[in-house]
């Protein structure tokens, strides 16, 4: 029995060339392609494949986005990310969120395969290059969330949304001086020196969502 695959990538050359690739193997059966968000969710309803191939940059739903949306789906369909993005911050998510593979595009054919391989028969595959990146960047988000108080995470969701130190001490029904002191200490213990680069932290470790 082949493993049923979908493609989902912006980039036509990109789909193409994996579907030429996959298809001169018999164990593979490519079922689909999409070349955004949206139209990869609607092929997996219609198609159900085994594993999807799936970018993250991509337009209406981006991978994440569709990743996410399948796990509440609560579908059978393996997802393996296929990026070119190495950024923790990604991977992290990625895992997080539940996918259940994730791999650099420049990776061999071979090692493709195989990931493939192991995603459809419910195991997980990291890049194993990207796996000493992901636990130490698990640890430090865990140790970084875990020094934070509950009042500091409001405080840090607050400032993230462009509130002033007087509409956040409304808001939370404390005094100012207790909103500067809050934002002192946690501007120390998440290693930013200014409100900009603490709403990036907020939306990168997803404390706060972006419109």
């Amino acid at each position: 029995m082949s493993i049923r695959i979908l493609i989902a990538d912006d980039h036509s050359m990109v789909r193409e060339g994996f579907r030429q690739l996959l298809q001169l193997e018999n164990e593979f059966e490519v079922v689909g392609e999409a070349a955004n968000g949206e139209v990869a969710l609607e092929l997996i309803k219609e198609l159900k494949p085994d594993v999807v191939l799936l970018d993250i940059n991509m337009p209406k739903k981006n991978g994440l986005e569709v990743l996410d949306n399948l796990r509440k789906m609560e579908t059978k369909t393996k997802v393996l990310i296929l990026t070119i993005h190495n950024e923790v911050e990604y991977l992290i998510k990625a895992v997080e969120i539940g996918c259940n593979g994730y791999l650099l595009k420049d990776s061999s054919f071979q090692t493709l395969k195989e990931a493939i391989t192991l995603v459809n028969n419910g195991e997980s595959y990291i890049q194993p290059e990207l796996t000493p990146i992901l636990n130490a960047g698990l640890v430090r988000k865990n140790k970084l969330e875990e020094s934070l108080t509950k009042r500091e995470i409001e405080v840090l969701k607050l400032v993230a949304y462009g509130k002033i130190n007087r509409e956040i001490a409304i808001e939370l029904d404390i005094s100012e001086r207790t909103v500067k002191n809050h934002i002192s200490n946690l501007f120390k213990k998440i290693d930013v020196s200014d409100r900009t680069q603490a709403a990036v932290y907020a939306i990168k470790n997803d404390l706060i969502k972006i419109k």
